[in-house]
């Protein structure tokens, strides 16, 4: 069906109430850039009763072809006379004001008015428009008519009015049809205009009637959940608007297959409003990992993610864990799936020569074809010293740890060799798994001090011209409030601050949040407008750490035409994510944040 092109304040506004203007057009075509209206007819309805009716020919300005002529019985004679369209459109916009416009095959009428208007110079009103067509297909099955066309539904719905490709004839028909099919989608629970419009035989009855969940919603930001008969809950779903969105899922603009099922087996909608879509974000993901709801695609993955770990022993190698744990170890990422984390280690084999062999070394073992190709040092022989491999671990740990540009440099060389061998599918994929490397090594670097740090406070404006503060204890959402417009917002830090949650520092057994949640704080507070308050702990991110070199990467990555390799010109130091200096000493203060006046 036509799309709605106009939102509406109240989703529920009863039809009885609704003005349609019933719209029909002939024209000397099938083209509005190229073919002109010859004919507008329009009635206007409301509540079953017609309140007018508009209707005018049109001189096209051009012959009228004698087939269109024959089809329609309007001759150039009869439109000689007759206003030109720069007159017409503005009388029938006039006309159609405040309505809802509908027409059978909507798409061709309405694509004429807009193209008259563009030419004119008229502004196009953004009418919300139905197509009687497309909603006929949904209800008006082949048993009762062998088409959709006008002329067929008229009959089936008894017009007394028989189209005959005169305007207003086939608009008073379309009017018939429009409210015959208006009586059918009223038997199957459909009542208000955004049903209406929305409306799909894919959508069942008994999915309809349970529009009645969303009636007690509130209209605010926050979290709903969806449960079933027993209290279970079914699905989790954050919104800016609680209602309207809840609403959206008994209606056709709701698509996912899946849906349909949570639906059918809901009960109950608890809504939990939050402050900010900050708080919602994070209680949202709190409740689905809390829940496991069965209809969010993330309750399956749960906490299914890996790290790569540099061991801790006499000759280290990298490995896939899915846990940190204190051992002295260094570790990188999270990365989301087993596949993107071989990926990073195949990246640092690319350019530091770490044993890849599983096994304990004893030195009397055999060379594998790795040491062959200088790929490595051979410490299963005994061919490379303790402190020679030591070496080659300091070159991975600082990928890990801080300075990733020796191993940038390192991988330049290796896409240079690789370009200039034409290997190009090979340099290509290196440079792909040398990407993720530097993102689970940067992503690692962002968040461990976020989680050291016991508490920042920061701040954003708000729309209502306060401001949103938070309150972030190792890496978790302690707490938010919202300060009004003209308020000093250093009360409202101090009320945050004696009321947030008490967040103890985490150990790799007892973290203090999701590595998600830390996530969603850190995009938080790197976007554009926020603002450190206080500052207990220190943030910070190496300038040459793996953001850096990922910043740099990323974008020739992006590009297609790019050539393989990093741009010469490699930037210093820089602020942003992953290059910043220190954010601020120990409980020190943001300069700039005032009262809202």
């Amino acid at each position: 069906m036509q799309a709605i092109q106009s939102t509406f304040d109240d989703l529920g506004t009863p039809l009885a109430g609704v003005t349609f203007v019933v719209v029909d057009l002939e024209t000397t075509g099938g083209t509005p850039a190229q073919c002109g209206i010859t004919e507008i007819g329009a009635v206007k309805v409301r509540g079953g009763e017609v309140l007018g009716e508009f209707q005018t020919l049109v001189n096209p300005a051009e012959p009228i072809p004698a087939f269109i002529s024959v089809l329609t019985g309007i001759t150039d004679s009869m439109v000689r006379d007759a206003p030109r369209i720069d007159s017409a459109l503005p009388a029938f916009l006039e006309f159609a004001a405040g309505s809802v416009l509908v027409a059978h095959n909507a798409g061709f009428d309405i694509g004429f008015l807009k193209a008259a208007a563009a030419r004119t110079g008229a502004r196009w009103p953004g009418f919300p428009v139905l197509d009687t067509l497309q909603l006929a297909r949904q209800l008006v099955v082949r048993d009762e008519s062998p088409n959709h066309r006008l002329s067929s539904l008229a009959q089936v719905f008894g017009s007394p009015t028989t189209p005959d490709h005169r305007a207003l004839h086939d608009a008073r028909a379309t009017v018939d049809v429009l409210h015959g099919l208006i009586e059918r989608v009223g038997n199957l629970g459909v009542h208000t205009l955004e049903e209406l419009a929305s409306y799909s035989s894919r959508v069942t009855p008994s999915q309809r009637r349970k529009r009645f969940l969303a009636d007690p919603l509130p209209s605010a930001p926050g979290v709903y959940l969806f449960k079933d008969g027993s209290d279970r809950v079914l699905y989790v779903g954050t919104s800016r608007d609680i209602r309207t969105r809840v609403r959206s899922y008994f209606t056709a603009s709701e698509q996912r297959s899946r849906m349909a099922e949570m639906v059918r087996l809901a009960q109950a909608v608890h809504p939990v409003v939050c402050q900010t879509s900050l708080e919602a974000q994070v209680r949202e993901l709190r409740l689905i990992d809390e829940h496991k709801p069965r209809f969010n695609r993330r309750s399956k993955n749960g906490r299914k993610v890996m790290w790569v770990k540099l061991t801790q022993e006499r000759f280290p190698r990298l490995s896939i864990v899915r846990q940190v744990k204190d051992d002295g170890a260094h570790y990188i990422g999270p990365f989301r799936s087993r596949i993107t984390a071989q990926s990073a280690i195949d990246a640092v084999h690319e350019v530091v020569p770490l044993r890849q062999c599983t096994g304990r070394l004893n030195g009397r073992g055999t060379a594998c074809a790795l040491a062959d190709m200088g790929r490595c040092g051979a410490p299963c022989t005994g061919a490379q010293s303790e402190g020679d491999y030591a070496v080659v671990v300091a070159e991975c740990r600082a990928i890990f740890t801080g300075n990733a540009r020796p191993s940038a440099e390192l991988l330049r060389a290796r896409l240079e060799e690789l370009a200039s061998q034409e290997r190009f599918e090979d340099a290509a994929r290196v440079r792909d798994r040398f990407l993720q490397l530097v993102r689970g090594a940067a992503r690692a670097q962002r968040l461990a001090p976020l989680v050291r740090s016991p508490e920042i406070v920061a701040a954003r404006r708000s729309g209502l011209g306060g401001w949103e503060l938070v309150s972030i204890r190792h890496g978790r959402l302690a707490g938010t409030v919202v300060s009004p417009r003209g308020a000093d917002p250093m009360t409202y830090v101090r009320s945050m601050q004696a009321t947030a949650e008490v967040v103890p520092a985490p150990t790799p057994e007892r973290p203090s949040a999701l590595t998600e949640e830390t996530e969603i704080l850190l995009r938080w507070l790197e976007a554009p407008g926020v603002r450190i308050v206080e500052l207990d702990g220190s943030w910070t991110c190496p300038v040459g750490g793996a953001g850096s070199v990922r910043s740099e990467l990323e974008p020739v990555v992006a590009s297609a035409h790019d050539a393989v390799g990093f741009d010469n010109d490699v930037p210093g130091p820089r602020s942003g994510p992953g290059g910043r200096s220190d954010h601020g000493g120990a409980t020190g203060r943001a300069a700039g944040l005032r009262r809202a006046g």
